[in-house]
């Protein structure tokens, strides 16, 4: 009996935890996606979905936390292994910049040497020759960062902010449950430590986004524990400006072989956890369509199951690649998928403020 839980959250009323669960029950994907659709409208009423204009650039495969999860990373050693120089990133910037980009996704592996100087200068140069937004380092990278540079999570914040940080990726969230940290990461942040990035990320102004990655070892039980953090930090700080749920990619991945997942998550099981999301968190104003892992048809479709959102249209996109997953869509094919469904198409920044956009609608 799961109608008198939505009927709870149609009235505006917050559903706790065990009811996130008892809707995981449901074969009633429709219900789902028809309650999440009218909780996002409620949100925002003026019928546009949004999207971003940037690009994801990997400045270093090099990595030390051997993440089951993970295609991408390599060993120093390795003949693959790279740290981008200055001008290659800057050459993909100017790229971005050309078609109306108007902020970079920076991330990478956990290399052991490079320390926070390396950021500091690559971040000013990036701010003097372009001036873009900076969507940079997930918290478990920051967190590594000022381990090996030897400084406070404060000071290691406030150094990057200084030299040109201006939000921060909600990147190694995975599942917000120390039990399945400790299998599929164990040589990352632990869940209180990367919330305590974004609390004090958030205190000192900097906006975040917040990630799941679901479906390989975690229960459902563990899935809804992730969105409870996520909500109650909300609750404290308001600092998420937007949430994305994406599933496990097991192609290539040592944890494809270790837990024996032969198969990615469904476009069925993506839909209900998006939905589910959006019934749960009733505090993020934004969530955004994982069209990157799940392809652009099941994108377009969550766009009636609680995304308002349709995220980014990847110039570059490599650590969901390297587990066998490509989907690319340039800004005309999002616009269009966006107003097939009968909404507005509509640019924006990372904190959702609408920017002008060339193309017709």
């Amino acid at each position: 009996m799961i109608e008198p839980i939505l009927e709870k959250a149609l009235a505006g009323h917050r559903i706790q935890s065990a009811e996130a669960v008892e809707l995981f029950s449901t074969t009633d994907s429709l219900l789902l996606g028809n309650v999440a659709s009218r909780l996002a409208r409620k949100k925002r009423a003026d019928k546009t979905v949004t999207y971003i204009v940037d690009r994801n650039i990997n400045y270093t495969n090099v990595c030390v936390t051997d993440c089951s999860f993970c295609a991408f990373y390599r060993k120093e050693p390795d003949a693959d292994s790279y740290v981008l120089p200055f001008e290659t990133i800057a050459k993909k910037i100017e790229e971005t910049v050309s078609v109306g980009g108007n902020q970079i996704l920076l991330q990478g592996g956990h290399h052991q040497n490079l320390k926070i100087d390396y950021f500091e200068e690559l971040f000013q140069k990036i701010k003097r020759r372009f001036g873009i937004h900076l969507h940079a380092l997930s918290p478990s990278e920051i967190i590594h960062i000022g381990t090996i540079s030897k400084l406070s999570l404060d000071e290691t914040l406030a150094r990057l902010k200084q030299a040109g940080l201006d939000s921060i990726p909600g990147g190694g969230a995975e599942i917000l449950v120390d039990r399945v940290r400790k299998i599929i990461s164990p040589k990352k942040c632990m869940t209180d430590e990367w919330l305590g990035v974004m609390e004090r990320a958030h205190g000192m102004g900097i906006p975040t986004t917040a990630t799941m990655m679901f479906g390989h070892v975690e229960t459902l039980e563990e899935r809804v524990a992730h969105l409870d953090r996520l909500r109650k930090l909300q609750d404290e700080t308001h600092g998420f400006t937007a949430f994305i749920a994406w599933g496990f990619q097991p192609g290539n991945t040592q944890l494809q072989k270790d837990a024996k997942i032969k198969t990615a998550v469904t476009g069925f099981e993506y839909l209900k956890t998006l939905a589910i999301s959006r019934i749960f968190l009733d505090n993020f104003d934004n969530l955004q369509s994982s069209w990157v892992t799940q392809g652009p048809k099941i994108g377009q479709v969550s766009l009636h199951y609680g995304a308002n959102d349709m995220g980014s249209i990847m110039m570059e996109e490599n650590v969901v690649a390297a587990a066998g997953t490509v989907h690319r869509m340039d800004e005309e094919e999002i616009r269009r998928l966006i107003s097939d469904c009968g909404f507005i198409p509509q640019r924006r920044n990372m904190k959702y403020d609408y920017l002008p956009c060339p193309l017709p609608s």
